[in-house]
């Protein structure tokens, strides 16, 4: 047995563990999870999204197959179906059932044959390689335990040509903004969690979680190292949050 380990949060647990814990952490919060991303940035993350896809320009004159990874409740496959043409398709991934549920049923009948939900993990896509125009991932990359596996697994399912996108919290750059956000991170998204969800733990984790996320550099070295080219990123909001970027040649 491996004895590797990872972070969950601010502790230290077997590699082994951490995508039970995670599974765990979004059963418990999935019916609440849109409610409290609205409550948690003051709306804002509607915006960053928006920008996410904005930056993607899905095609709306020809066919486009998208893959949006960690995206159970669909809120961003549905930007991506309203801003592309009737032939874009998206494949919603997400390894919690809980989360898919909520995106089935969000989505309805709205975007019939233009959308699918699959139970899988980010780190073993059960796709073809070359089976995507472009991946999409928002505030998932850093709950998956090995996230290079996760960045080696978006470059083998993207075409060439293909484009990788992933919205994540970040570090807050703005002197001033960076100890108010910490304040309201540990202090107050907690309780919050707990007032919604009557769930504070799981909150707790999502906060540490963001300390523990590698910094945009280092990030964007992992994205390289994984294939991609012409990797960049996008600061949102004085750092709380990064879009970033890298295609597949």
């Amino acid at each position: 047995m491996s004895d590797e380990t990872t972070h969950f949060g601010f502790q230290s647990v077997p590699l082994g563990e951490k995508q039970g814990r995670v599974n765990e952490v979004f059963h418990s919060v999935a019916g609440r999870y849109d409610l409290m991303n609205d409550l948690m940035s003051a709306g804002l993350h509607r915006l960053w999204k928006n920008t996410l896809v904005a930056m993607l320009r899905p095609p709306r004159d020809r066919a486009f197959r998208h893959l949006d990874v960690a995206g159970g409740t669909g809120d961003v496959a549905f930007r991506i179906l309203e801003a592309g043409g009737p032939a874009t398709h998206v494949t919603v991934l997400d390894i919690n059932g809980d989360m898919l549920s909520v995106g089935r049923e969000r989505a309805g009948h709205a975007y019939d044959g233009r959308i699918d939900f699959v139970e899988a993990n980010a780190e073993a896509l059960p796709f073809e390689d070359g089976s995507f125009d472009a991946y999409t991932i928002a505030f998932g990359i850093r709950n998956v335990p090995r996230i290079d596996v996760a960045l080696r697994e978006a470059h083998r399912v993207l075409r060439p040509g293909g484009r990788f996108l992933c919205l994540e919290f970040s570090k807050v750059d703005v002197p001033g903004l960076d100890r108010i956000y910490d304040a309201y991170s540990f202090n107050v998204i907690p309780r919050l969690g707990r007032m919604v969800t009557g769930d504070s733990e799981s909150y707790q984790y999502l906060v540490e979680s963001i300390r523990r996320f590698p910094t945009p550099a280092a990030f964007a070295r992992m994205i390289e190292q994984a294939g991609f080219r012409r990797v960049s990123h996008r600061p949102l909001t004085g750092g709380v949050v990064a879009i970033h970027s890298g295609w597949k040649i």
